[in-house]
């Protein structure tokens, strides 16, 4: 393989394009004859690509647990301000019609 070939490290490709990558490791698998010499080199780099996918995931459902209480904590106390407002006007307003 020359220096051309080589593929960038996993670390730099963004989700979108490492997956594509994998698609397109898989499909070479699935549509030809498979070259032995390339067999195992191809393997390797869906390993790679599988496992940085894999990181990136956890990363990121660690980071949506850790934000989704705050967000929920925002939004109790920003409906807590708008409830206290508008509660007694909007109740009158039913109570009348």
């Amino acid at each position: 393989m020359s220096v051309a070939e080589e593929p960038v490290p996993v670390e730099r490709l963004s989700y979108t394009e490492a997956s594509r990558e994998l698609d397109a490791i898989v499909d070479y698998f699935e549509q030809r004859e498979v070259d032995v010499d390339v067999l195992v080199t191809r393997l390797e780099r869906a390993t790679e690509l599988i496992d940085e996918l894999d990181r990136r995931l956890r990363q990121t459902r660690a980071q949506v647990e850790e934000l989704v209480p705050r967000l929920d904590a925002l939004a109790g106390a920003v409906a807590g301000d708008e409830g206290g407002d508008d509660g007694g006007a909007g109740e009158g307003s039913g109570d009348d019609a």
